[in-house]
């Protein structure tokens, strides 16, 4: 929208200090900044030609310079120049010659020129004189927002986590590449808000998608010399702002009302939205970074500066420099920034990027820190959902498990066992048992229950499904990075080639790892988190760190969806919701889950004999089954008792075949196959609506792998001690029927 110009120098009154930010009325603007250290702050507005007047913001109250615009209108675009002291060597670092983002800006237009004169240095000389050329023509601007939103038919789904299914995905990335969705509206907020990705994700059973940053983000200089862009976006330089790259109508504010037409639609088809946060650190690197906001308005106040040398960042994120929750004014912004997406975006919760950086005071982690306070006692906040990347780079950042009450954490020991026992390692069967039942050794003592623990695979850190199956190693050439950056652990195994291959016993394994690996995620206990193109066979060619793939290395091929897994794993997802025995709100009766005591679950090696420690500390054994029993699952949300079937669940994680024998009658008579993941064919409880129809016909006729009509496998009943044989590698789920 273009902004209303005014006739002459306006005028500016004192204003008001609160709220931070830029405030518009309807009359005009209230614009008010927080720094300790500014002497004074100019505003500084522009016009359609990049003309600029500057009017000094006239009052200050309790280190927030403030003051109103009267007659300016929504569309404006405004920066800020901050007068103060210029001392490195104190953590001081103000230079008004460099134009600065609002870090209240409710929208950003354009970009950042990696221009010499958006640093406070010569490129030749880092240590020479200071660098006072004028930034502005080379940064973004911050963009007055008009609020108003017709929000009236917009109803939260507000869904249990125990019964939500997460699917990670990328704006851009999803919609790109999609057939179906317009051309003008691939990879914005509009293109993800489309019928057809809508219909897909409804179709396929997901609840809530967990989009990946979309706070304003810089793509990073070295990249762009490299022709690369940031495609992730853990670059954050605008908490407040939707990525104005993501809007299809424009960035004048016009992606703050597309994006909330993306959050109104979703929430019409029951799914909600969770966001990806990088409060930890933010755009500006270290000491040689860029001058874009936080750094020149009050460094000390922002960042976490080397308590030796304040010249230096204390830097626990990797990436140059942490913010500094510890302060007041820093802390304040990201409640402030939280609350904004949750009352003004009305998104439904959050996904903390290394979490343990927001509670760290001093140098270590503390469940005591004032962020948890803060959250914890937040009306609005502490009643969205909470999920933490439970760890960081910094000494103790490793914190899966030691999250408070409120929290559930991205749980890693699940990742990494569930990779390892499916690939065949040694001796981990002693910790299955807690990750397929919502690893109570980890959550249970917090007073925490299952849905604490988000359970996934994959992520969009590391490999995809598909290249987790197929390679040993990254090959992350495209970075152009050399051989370091990208995990080398990657606990993957890549069944017997590396990389593409003819081999059709190879290909029909990896095909099987593939539904091994979504089995075991939707029926384990906790919260499912699927990495979106899983499901399709999203190959990003072995890159475990597309982080600035920007391409068709990342955009979803739709085109050639493996169409096979897709109705696998719909028909996975349908399972699930079909059956509350898998998403237990509660926790199985016992602290142990070792023991033949309990009717709720127990435990069995293949002969059909009960497990014992001698056999759950076998480093060799490969084989378990387990037994889930649903007569008595507590109660639903009004009170009322739920029940289920029960269910025996056989897994072969061995190269070789496992004679399995079914427990005795007290546990079941007879037994009926639900899915064994031999086989391409979903299971049996089929979803009302087919996910192919929502494919790109493309997909359809690339199809492969396909379940075949008249795959029945409810007819083959078996009764209390059969036998039966599992191939290796594969996994079997069995419901108790009546005979």
């Amino acid at each position: 929208m273009p902004a209303a110009q005014p006739a002459e120098r306006p005028s500016i009154w004192p204003g008001q200090p609160y709220p931070l930010g830029a405030s518009y009325d309807g009359a005009g603007v209230n614009f008010a900044i927080f720094s300790e250290v500014a002497q004074s702050v100019e505003l500084c507005l522009f016009d359609d030609d990049g003309r600029q007047t500057c009017l000094t913001l006239p009052e200050q109250t309790g280190f927030v310079s403030h003051g109103y615009v009267p007659g300016i209108q929504a569309g404006q675009r405004y920066g800020y120049r901050v007068h103060g002291p210029w001392a490195p060597d104190q953590g001081q670092r103000c230079l008004p010659s460099k134009l600065l983002l609002d870090p209240y800006a409710r929208a950003i237009e354009g970009g950042v020129d990696w221009n010499e004169a958006v640093f406070s240095y010569r490129f030749a000389n880092p240590d020479g004189d200071v660098n006072d050329a004028d930034s502005a023509p080379f940064v973004p601007r911050s963009v007055v927002v008009n609020p108003f939103f017709d929000w009236s038919t917009d109803r939260a789904p507000r869904r249990p986590l125990h019964e939500t299914v997460i699917y990670e995905t990328h704006v851009k990335g999803f919609t790109m590449r999609h057939t179906d969705i317009p051309q003008e509206l691939r990879g914005t907020y509009a293109g993800l808000a489309h019928p057809a990705a809508i219909r897909y994700l409804t179709a396929l059973g997901i609840t809530a998608v967990e989009l990946l940053p979309v706070h304003q983000f810089v793509h990073d200089s070295y990249l762009v010399d490299k022709g690369l862009r940031n495609y992730w976006g853990y670059n954050s330089i605008g908490f407040f702002a939707p990525h104005n790259d993501y809007s299809g109508s424009g960035q004048r504010g016009e992606q703050v009302a597309e994006f909330k037409q993306m959050v109104l639609a979703l929430h019409e088809a029951g799914i909600e939205v969770i966001l990806d946060v990088v409060y930890n650190h933010t755009a500006e690197g270290n000491q040689l970074g860029p001058m874009l906001c936080f750094r020149g308005i009050d460094n000390a106040a922002y960042y976490r500066l080397a308590p030796d040398d304040p010249r230096f960042y204390f830097d626990v994120t990797g990436t140059g420099n942490t913010f500094n929750a510890g302060h007041p004014y820093a802390l304040q912004l990201i409640m402030d920034s939280l609350r904004y997406w949750v009352q003004e975006m009305h998104v439904d919760g959050f996904r903390f990027d290394l979490a343990p950086t927001l509670a760290r005071e001093e140098h270590f982690v503390e469940r005591t820190a004032a962020f948890f306070d803060l959250i914890q006692q937040d009306p609005v906040v502490s009643q969205v959902k909470l999920i933490a990347e439970p760890w960081d780079v910094g000494v103790g950042g490793y914190q899966v498990g030691n999250f408070p009450p409120l929290w559930s954490e991205w749980n890693g020991k699940y990742r990494d066992l569930v990779r390892d026992y499916w690939r065949g390692e040694p001796a981990t069967l002693s910790q299955l048992g807690y990750r397929l039942t919502g690893s109570s050794d980890l959550y249970e003592n917090s007073a925490r229950r299952p849905h604490a623990s988000i359970n996934f695979v994959t992520a969009h850190d590391g490999f995809t499904l598909a290249d987790l199956v197929s390679y040993n190693a990254k090959h992350n050439e495209a970075n152009e990075e050399g051989p370091g950056p990208g995990t080398d652990d990657n606990r993957s195994w890549n069944s017997g080639a590396e990389g593409p291959t003819d081999d059709q016993v190879v290909i029909e394994l990896r095909r099987r790892q593939q539904r091994n690996l979504l089995t075991t995620l939707l029926i384990s206990q906790g919260v499912p988190m699927i990495l979106g193109g899983d499901e399709i066979g999203r190959t990003q060619g072995g890159n475990n760190n597309a982080y600035c793939q920007d391409n068709e290395i990342s955009w979803y091929d739709w085109d050639h969806a493996d169409a096979g897994l897709l109705v696998f794993a719909q028909g996975l997802i349908a399972l699930r919701q079909g059956h509350p025995i898998f998403r237990r709100r509660r926790w199985f009766q016992g602290r142990q889950i070792h023991g033949e005591q309990q009717s709720d679950i127990a435990w069995f090696v293949p002969d059909g004999s009960f497990m014992d420690d001698a056999h759950w500390d076998e480093a060799d054994a490969k084989a378990i089954a387990m037994f889930l029993g649903g007569d008595d699952l507590g109660v639903d949300g009004r009170g009322q008792p739920i029940s289920d079937s029960s269910f025996f669940i056989m897994l072969n994680a061995a190269d070789n075949n496992v004679i399995f024998t079914l427990p005795e009658a007290r546990w079941a008579g007879h037994w009926r196959i639900v899915l064994d993941t031999k086989s391409a064919e979903p299971p049996v409880l089929a979803p009302a609506t087919s996910v192919l129809s929502m494919l790109p016909e493309a997909a359809l006729a690339n199809a492969s792998d396909m379940p075949t009509e008249d795959y029945h496998p409810q007819g083959e009943v078996f009764h209390a001690g059969s036998q039966i044989e599992l191939i290796g590698r594969s996994l079997v789920v069995l419901e108790r029927v009546s005979a």
